[in-house]
């Protein structure tokens, strides 16, 4: 399977964060398709073919960390950005150790999100 290397799916219960993003990935040429749950994400397909998940951590429905940890396991390795209100030491060791190209506090600025995406676009060409 090929990668689509624009295609970045994000995962916010916020749905001002969740436009906002949307809108910034557009600007810099990526097709984001956004859920506002952890459910919905794991019901979308051919998740191991994008390029980048950006991902809540406090999610309604469940944690971002559990949702990388469930597709690690299931043999999904694609690069994840976590963004997050939360700013506990824990939250961010735990978000590191469980492998992330990006751990952004909201607000975050638009070089904060893109400077990440645009290393795995070039190593992945």
């Amino acid at each position: 399977m090929s990668q689509n290397r624009n295609l970045v799916l994000v995962v916010d219960d916020d749905p001002g964060m969740l436009k906002a993003v949307q809108r910034l990935l557009r600007q810099h040429h990526y097709e984001p398709i956004a859920f506002s749950s952890v459910q919905a994400f794991k019901g979308h397909p051919g998740i191991e073919k994008v390029a980048c998940i950006i991902l809540d951590i406090n999610l309604p429905d469940g944690s971002g960390i559990e949702l990388r940890r469930d597709l690690k396991a299931a043999g999904v390795s694609v690069p994840v950005i976590y963004i997050t209100g939360n700013e506990k030491p824990a939250v961010r060791e735990a978000a590191l150790a469980s492998g992330c190209i990006a751990f952004l506090t909201k607000p975050f600025s638009v070089r904060e999100l893109i400077e990440p995406l645009q290393k795995v676009a070039a190593l992945s060409t």
